[in-house]
C-alpha cells in the first residue's frame, strides 16, 4: 500500500488494537452472520466496551470525548476490508452526529449512554419506496398536534432495520420543498413495526429492512433541533458520509486486490503461476496504481474535512472516484481467479457482490456527476 501520512503513531497503535479485536470477536463469526442475516448484538456491545463506538461523546455519558475523524477511518478501513458485513460507521458517523451535534441536553442524556455501550443500535431512516436520492421529496409526514407530532409514512432499505433501537426519521413537517423534520423513534415506539428484513445480492450480514409508522404520538421533544430544518442537517452531514464510503470502498478494493495477488501466486496453469502471466502482471499493475491513486485522493479528502474545508463538491468527486474504482478492482479481480471467482466459497465473489451497491447507495455515480458539473458552472439554465 502507499505510504499514508495522515496518521500519527497513536493511530497506528488504535489500528493494532482494532486489528486484534476484529480477529478475535468479528471475523470468526462471519459465517454465523452470514447465516442470520445480521451482526449479533453481543459483537456490537464488544465494540462498546472497547470504546469503539461514538469516541466523540461527551465523558458524561460514556464515551472519551474525542472526535478525531482519523479513529473512525481506521475502524472503517479494518471492518469494511473484509466481506463481513459490520458496517459500523453508520452507527458512528452517518447517524450519531445528529444527536452529538443537534440534540438537546436532554435528548442526549437519554440516548446517548446505550450508543455509546451498543446497548442502543442506530438507524436514519431517509430513503422511501418511491424516493432516492431526492431528499427533498420524502413523503412520511410529522403533523404537529399541539402536545405531540404524529408521524405516519413507510422507508425502504434501511440498514441497521432490524437491530435498531433507535431510528432517527426524515419526515415531512411543512408545505415547503425543504420542509423537514428529523424525529427521534426509539425500538417500542406504538405505531412503529418493522418490515421485511430484505433479501439483497451482498453485504449479507448487514441487515436490511423495511419500516412502518402508523399514527405513531411522539412527544413534543423527539424532534431533533428545528422541525424544518432535517433538510438542512442532513446536506450538513452528507459531506462526511460521502467520505465516510470513500474510505470503505478502497478498503474494500485493496482487500480484493491483496487476496488476489495471494490466489494468482499459488493458483498454476500450463505449469506455472498465473501470476507470472503477462496479462496478470499489467492487469495487477494498473489495479495497484488506481488504488494507490484513490488512497492519495481520500487521505487529501480526510486532511480537508480534519480542517473544516471539505466541500460537498470535493467529497462527490470522491464518492464517485472510489465507488467506480472499487468496481472495476472487484471486477478484475474475480476475472483473475477464474471458475472459483464465481463461486460463493471464495471471499472474492461475495466482494463483488457486495461491492455494486457502493455505486448506488448515498448517492449515486450519476447524482455524483451531477454535483460535480453543477459545481463547474454547467448547470442547466431555463
Amino acid at each position: 500500500m502507499i505510504r499514508r501520512k495522515l496518521f500519527e503513531p497513536e493511530h497506528e497503535m488504535f489500528r493494532d488494537t482494532v486489528r486484534k479485536w476484529a480477529e478475535a470477536e468479528v471475523y470468526p463469526h462471519s459465517e454465523q452472520f452470514r447465516r442470520d442475516g445480521m451482526i449479533s448484538r453481543e459483537v456490537w456491545k464488544s465494540a462498546g466496551a472497547q470504546g469503539f463506538l461514538a469516541m466523540y461523546a461527551d465523558e458524561a455519558y460514556g464515551g472519551l470525548g474525542l472526535d478525531d475523524f482519523r479513529m473512525d477511518m481506521i475502524l472503517t478501513e479494518e471492518l469494511s476490508a473484509r466481506e463481513n458485513g459490520f458496517y459500523l460507521p453508520l452507527h458512528n458517523r452517518i447517524v450519531g452526529p445528529y444527536i452529538h451535534k443537534f440534540g438537546t441536553e436532554a435528548q442526549k442524556a437519554r440516548f446517548m449512554p446505550g450508543i455509546v455501550s451498543g446497548e442502543t443500535v442506530l438507524a436514519i431512516a431517509m430513503t422511501e419506496p418511491d424516493t432516492g436520492s431526492d431528499l427533498a421529496a420524502v413523503r412520511t409526514k410529522a403533523e404537529d398536534k399541539g402536545d405531540h407530532w404524529l408521524l405516519n409514512g413507510s422507508k425502504t432499505y434501511i440498514s441497521n432495520g432490524i437491530l435498531a433501537g433507535l431510528v432517527v426519521v426524515a419526515a415531512r413537517t411543512g408545505e415547503g420543498r425543504h420542509d423537514i423534520g428529523l424525529f427521534l423513534v426509539p425500538d417500542g415506539t406504538e405505531g412503529f413495526t418493522r418490515g421485511r428484513k430484505l433479501d439483497k445480492i451482498g453485504m449479507k450480514t448487514q441487515d436490511t429492512s423495511e419500516l412502518h409508522f402508523k399514527d405513531v404520538k411522539l412527544p413534543r421533544d423527539a424532534v431533533l433541533g428545528d422541525p424544518k430544518g432535517g433538510f438542512g442537517m442532513m446536506m450538513h452531514n452528507l459531506a462526511e458520509e460521502r467520505l465516510v464510503g470513500s474510505v470503505q470502498f478502497v478498503a474494500h478494493a485493496q482487500r480484493a486486490f491483496d487476496i488476489t495477488l495471494d490466489f494468482i501466486q499459488e493458483r498454476r496453469a500450463f505449469g506455472r503461476p498465473i501470476g507470472t502471466f503477462q496479462n496478470s502482471r499489467f492487469a495487477m499493475a494498473a489495479l495497484k496504481t488506481k488504488i494507490d491513486a484513490a488512497w492519495a485522493f481520500v487521505d487529501h479528502c480526510a486532511g480537508e474535512h480534519l480542517d473544516g474545508n471539505l466541500t460537498g463538491d470535493l467529497a462527490a468527486q470522491s464518492k464517485l472516484l472510489t465507488s467506480e474504482v472499487e468496481g472495476e478492482v472487484v471486477d478484475t479481480c474475480v476475472q483473475l481467479h477464474g471458475g472459483a471467482g464465481f463461486m460463493e466459497e471464495y471471499e472474492i465473489a461475495r466482494m463483488y457482490c457486495s461491492a455494486r451497491v457502493s455505486r448506488i447507495y448515498a448517492g449515486s455515480s450519476e447524482i455524483m456527476k451531477e454535483i460535480i458539473g453543477r459545481g463547474l458552472g454547467l448547470g442547466e439554465r431555463g
